[in-house]
């Protein structure tokens, strides 16, 4: 892999035309971690980056506009698969880059569970539409006859990723994914150093024919007037130093979204609870070692500072330095005991050197681990030095003196590599001081069993840190580590750390699309959303439960008759379930209660004759009913009352990949005087088609969801 990497532009491979003006002679030339040897050239010379975000505004969101969130989420699903069938081939290239086995379940892996995460997430949470409502309708006129909500829409841009070298796939999908999922295309800028990995799926990705045209697009290089070229409706996510950010939020433009992952001083606090033979200090101890060899230290989220309480600085020290000793194995990640691989280039090894030099001229001392070149183990199983090789050996410093009076650079200086520094503390206070020194975070870890502790700490850090890990002897063991965020949750953090929101479960495809306060007639906003409101039309031509979702529409609706409600329906119940509470047995008590007039029918009751009086008991295309949501119970029901159901379809999901779907029902509990007694959603299963002949087998068929909502 010496020619110059191609870039992936408009479903097509790119390279530079020219390749004797353009080719390796001009380009940039990218090494092998270990030996030094080139393994690839990068250049962009000639290529339209202009046409490359005009092709993702039209081409990529005309194919992804036409899916719906589940259908782009049963795609990342596919992506995943692929990605998985290939891996091995991934982990071989990643040993060019440094990383080892274990880096590469962090980064391969992890990108892939990235995809898989979305994929479950988006069938699970979103609708199998195109818009997402957020929140419920609030009501604007008195007669029901004005109605606003939230809805979110996908921006008509181009989701600009710009990527850091150290997780060349797991930190580009954290990115892809979400923005895939809202339905924005992707143009994706790996760095320069691991920009032949980005290559490799982004190609196994494109092999699987199942890429929506225009939908991802890679420039293998630099991008040159890129941001000349973007404007309102475009987003730009960028992981790397906080002043390459500043600089490209600038050149970003005011219509531009910009989000940003960027150095991060992360902290771990060891309680004062969590004393040798503890453990809590062994997991301690443990998850230091790992965030100080795992990709070499390369890791936006690795530990840079360790807060020990004073007392326990030498005994953490002595314990890192056993488990060194017994655990790292530091050499070229093709040879089998390797445990601990090279820094991405040479360059980037000088410049760990650099941040070393300026925290031991803040006063820090080395104690384990040097800065010298080790001798390490080659691809052959040899062992010896590696001069073109970029390797270091595990490095931690201490400082001494007054914890408040440290030198700033101790909490300024990130050496992004196997570095991390032991500070002291001497009160829980204190501690809290030294992680808020940091100046914003992306992860903040604590190790104790004290809930004091750790609720103090939550209390003075949660706002300095995009997340706080709380280890102790129950999750030490299961617990995902300091260094490693998850799809479900936020990865980001304040100030210093960036601002920005690269994960977060459903959160992260939300930064892809734009909330609007949408206002109009319950019938407009029916017909906007895909979602039955109240007062918007409905139909009750037959019983909406005799229906396959062929045949269902928004509104279909059934009421039923009234149902009298006696005292001994009431006891019945209350002896029947055991619920004797007062207000249902006591007249006397129900009465002094400020909420009843009397004694009065169980809540549960009154929903359970509910689906008495709206079911329909033939087997049919209805195949279960899973649940309830939002009830509410609002007037209270007396012996002697009477209650009906008002049942109306209110939103049809179809399952992508199953003979049935979701619908979800409206459901209006009324009394005589048709006074709102209670509203709830029905949430059943259906069948997307039936054969009232054949009433134990639904076929199978895909109706489109209904409604320009969906």
């Amino acid at each position: 892999m010496t020619d110059t990497l191609p870039s992936y532009l408009r479903d097509a491979w790119w390279s530079p035309a020219d390749r004797e003006a353009h080719g390796p002679a001009d380009a940039v030339a990218v090494r092998d971690a270990s030996t030094g040897e080139i393994v690839t050239h990068v250049s962009t010379a000639g290529i339209d980056l202009a046409g490359a975000l005009e092709y993702a505004r039209t081409v990529g969101q005309a194919s992804l506009g036409e899916l719906t969130f589940h259908q782009r989420a049963l795609l990342l699903k596919e992506f995943a698969v692929a990605l998985t069938a290939r891996k091995e081939e991934l982990y071989e290239l990643s040993k060019r880059a440094g990383a080892t086995v274990r880096d590469s379940l962090n980064d391969v892996d992890g990108g892939i569970g990235v995809l898989f995460t979305y994929a479950s997430k988006g069938r699970r949470e979103l609708p199998n539409a195109r818009v997402y409502l957020d929140g419920p309708v609030e009501s604007l006129a008195k007669d029901g006859s004005f109605l606003g909500r939230h809805v979110y829409s996908r921006l008509p841009g181009v989701a600009v990723q710009i990527n850091a070298f150290n997780f060349p796939m797991w930190g580009a999908l954290e990115k892809f994914a979400p923005a895939f999922l809202a339905g924005v295309p992707s143009l994706v800028k790996p760095a320069t150093p691991t920009a032949y990995i980005a290559e490799a799926w982004v190609r196994i990705l494109a092999e699987t024919g199942r890429l929506p045209a225009g939908s991802l697009q890679l420039v293998s290089g630099s991008v040159p007037g890129l941001f000349d070229h973007l404007g309102l409706g475009d987003l730009v996510g960028f992981t790397g130093s906080a002043s390459t950010a500043a600089r490209l939020r600038e050149q970003a433009g005011p219509g531009v979204r910009f989000t940003s992952e960027t150095d991060s001083i992360n902290a771990s606090v060891l309680g004062p609870d969590a004393v040798p033979g503890t453990v809590e200090f062994d997991a301690y101890v443990k998850q230091l070692l790992i965030e100080l060899t795992t990709k070499a230290g390369q890791k936006c989220t690795a530990i840079r500072r360790a807060i020990v309480p004073s007392g326990l600085v030498p005994a953490v020290i002595d314990a890192l330095r056993d488990r060194i000793a017994e655990r790292v194995v530091v050499g070229d990640p093709h040879a089998e005991n390797v445990t601990m691989g090279p820094l991405v280039s040479r360059e980037q090894r000088d410049e760990v050197l650099r941040a070393i030099e300026a925290l031991q001229t803040a006063g820090g001392r080395i104690v384990l681990g040097g800065t010298e070149a080790p001798d390490v183990v080659r691809a052959d199983g040899s062992t010896g030095p590696a001069p073109e090789g970029a390797f270091l050996t595990p490095v931690v410093l201490a400082f001494d003196g007054d914890p408040s009076a440290l030198p700033d650079a101790v909490h300024d200086v990130e050496a992004f590599g196997p570095v991390a520094s032991v500070l002291s503390y001497r009160s829980v206070d204190e501690a809290a001081d030294l992680v808020g020194r940091g100046g914003g975070s992306l992860v903040t870890s604590v190790a104790t069993a004290d809930p004091a502790v750790a609720a103090t700490l939550l209390a003075r850090t949660a706002a300095y840190n995009g997340r706080l890990l709380f280890l102790d002897r129950d999750d030490a063991r299961t617990s995902t580590g300091h260094g490693a965020p998850v799809p479900h949750l936020v990865h980001g953090g304040p100030g210093r750390a960036g601002g920005g929101e690269e994960l977060g479960g459903i959160r992260a495809v939300l930064h892809h699309m734009q909330r609007t306060a949408v206002q109009g007639s319950p019938a407009m906003l029916t017909a906007l959303t895909g979602v039955w409101h109240q007062g918007a039309a409905s139909r009750s031509d037959r019983h909406p439960f005799r229906k396959s979702l062929a045949e269902l529409r928004i509104g279909d609706q059934f009421a039923s008759p009234l149902r009298a409600v006696t005292l001994d329906d009431i006891e019945t119940f209350a002896h029947f379930t055991g619920d004797l509470f007062y207000a249902h047995m006591d007249e006397a008590a129900a009465a002094a209660n400020p909420f009843f007039p009397g004694r009065v029918a169980h809540g549960y009751l009154l929903v359970s004759w509910a689906a008495g009086l709206f079911v329909d008991p033939a087997p049919g295309p209805v195949l279960a009913n899973y649940g309830l949501e939002n009830l509410r119970f609002v007037t209270p029901v007396s012996p002697g009352d009477e209650v009906r159901v008002v049942l109306t379809a209110k939103q049809i999901t179809p399952r992508e990949t199953d003979e049935y779907g979701e619908v979800r029902w409206d459901a209006v509990l009324l009394n005589q005087r048709d006074e709102l007694v209670a509203t709830y959603d029905v949430l059943t299963l259906v069948a997307k088609t039936w054969d009232e002949g054949d009433a134990g087998r639904p076929a199978s068929a895909s109706p489109e969801p209904a409604g320009v909502g969906a």
